[in-house]
This record gives C-alpha cells, sequence and structure tokens, in this order.
C-alpha cells in the first residue's frame, strides 16, 4: 500500500530561526502514520538535517543541476544535496517552469540524474489558467508527464505533484471532481508507461492552496496519496492540520 506524503515546499523563505517551526513540527509528530518532507531554501538543509536528527521528517531541495559537477556558478547538484542532509528534491514545480523557462525535457535530465544520485524525485505538473481556457487539460497534464519523467522511475524514486498553476496561492481550489480527474488520468498513464506494478505505487500529491480546513476533503478523493503544500508548511501551526488530515484518510 502507498504510504501518505504530506510535502512542504518552503520556495524562497526561511532563515535560521525558521529551523524552530521545523523542530515543532518534529514534536507534535514524534511517530507520524504519514511520511513527512520539508524542502526549504538550500541554505538551511544541512541546519536543518542537525535540528531533525533522530525525528521522522526527511528534508528535500528545490531544484538541481543535471550535471554532477562543473564551471554551474550558484548551481547545485543533487550529490550536493544529498551530501547537505537531503533525501528528495523537487523538479519542474511550475515556478521553475514559468520564471526560469525550464522545459519538461530538462526536467527529465534533472530528474535523471537526482535519481542516479538516490534521491527520491518530487516532479511537479500543471496547467496555468490560459492553457486550461485553451486546451484540454488533460493534454497539458498528459504531456508533461511523458517528458518530464524518466525511464527507470519507480515508486521508491518517483512521486508526481499535480498543481494546477491557477490555484496555487489564489485561494482557489478545483472541485473534487476536477482533481479526481487527473488523478486518475495520472495514474492510468503511469500503468500503461510502466505496467501496473511500478504505476500502482507510485504515489501522486496535490498542490494548490492546500490548507487545514480543505485538507480532508481533497485527501478522500481517490488517487491524492497526500500533498505538496506552500505557504502553509511554514508554520508548525498551519501545516500539522494538514499532516493530521492526512493521518485521518
Amino acid at each position: 500500500m502507498r504510504r501518505k506524503l504530506a510535502a512542504g515546499n518552503w520556495k524562497m523563505n526561511g532563515l535560521r530561526a525558521g529551523l524552530s517551526e521545523m523542530e515543532a513540527l518534529a514534536q507534535r509528530h514524534p511517530d507520524p502514520r504519514v511520511d513527512i518532507l520539508l524542502c526549504p531554501p538550500a541554505t538551511l538543509i544541512a541546519p536543518a538535517a542537525q535540528a531533525l536528527s533522530g525525528s521522522r521528517i526527511a528534508l528535500g531541495g528545490q531544484d538541481c543541476h543535471a550535471e554532477t559537477s562543473g564551471a554551474y556558478t550558484g548551481d547545485l547538484s543533487a550529490g550536493m544535496l544529498l551530501d547537505a542532509g537531503a533525501g528528495a528534491v523537487i523538479l519542474g514545480h511550475s515556478e521553475r517552469r514559468a520564471l526560469h523557462r525550464e522545459t519538461s525535457e530538462e526536467v527529465r535530465v534533472k530528474a535523471r540524474a537526482a535519481q542516479a544520485a538516490g534521491l527520491m524525485t518530487v516532479i511537479c505538473l500543471g496547467e496555468s489558467a490560459f492553457q486550461r481556457e485553451a486546451t484540454n487539460t488533460l493534454d497539458i497534464i498528459g504531456a508533461q508527464l511523458s517528458l518530464s519523467v524518466p525511464d527507470g522511475s519507480t515508486g521508491v524514486n518517483l512521486v508526481v505533484a499535480y498543481e494546477p498553476v491557477w490555484a496555487i496561492g489564489s485561494g482557489k481550489t478545483p472541485t473534487p471532481g476536477e482533481i479526481g480527474e487527473v488523478h486518475t488520468f495520472i495514474r492510468a498513464r503511469l500503468e500503461s508507461r510502466f505496467g501496473p506494478g511500478v504505476g500502482r505505487s507510485v504515489r501522486l500529491l496535490y498542490g494548490g492552496s492546500v490548507k487545514g480546513d480543505n485538507a480532508a476533503e481533497i485527501f478522500a478523493i481517490p488517487d491524492v496519496d497526500g500533498a505538496l503544500v506552500g505557504g502553509a508548511s511554514l508554520t508548525a501551526a498551519d501545516f500539522s492540520p494538514i499532516v493530521e488530515a492526512l493521518e485521518e484518510a
């Protein structure tokens, strides 16, 4: 059975003072019935690993370079994230795709490198408001899924997060039916490509204005195995209710 996953993406937020929120979360959930993953800025991964030593909270990065080393000023390799204490990395987030013009092909190359280094990859898919209105959402998601996920992916090294871009930070949330349609579609595509065993073992997360007051409804949707949470993951007070809702799902 797939183990549920509550993942937090801190984005470009957080200083060392924020480690106290991670410690508070660990204290609230010393033995969680779900997996918890926090992805702070790269500057906090090493101190967070130390602060969370002995806890059940895992750490991840927010991006990595496709190469293992080289003249890439400002970039971090998957091996560097692993060395700092990360066990996972978010790739293909909508903000990377939009602001850094990352293509799905580039995401796939990064994911291949991250998986080879031993990191679990959380690959993000999602459509903008313009794409949703101009094109079939499932066509957009299908193309991103096919091009972003590398061959050889498994339920151990791959998590797929569906984040409708128009819902992120907007306070808007798709209906349960709309979320379920996309997650069912992704599951079917994964099973078709990798076979039923791998396809059914990959965890599918929903992201986009997930909060404590709507988490239970979202987690009741078939094939939603957890959430990739943005702003609500920055404090234990906001993130803990989401974890608790997932534990009850």
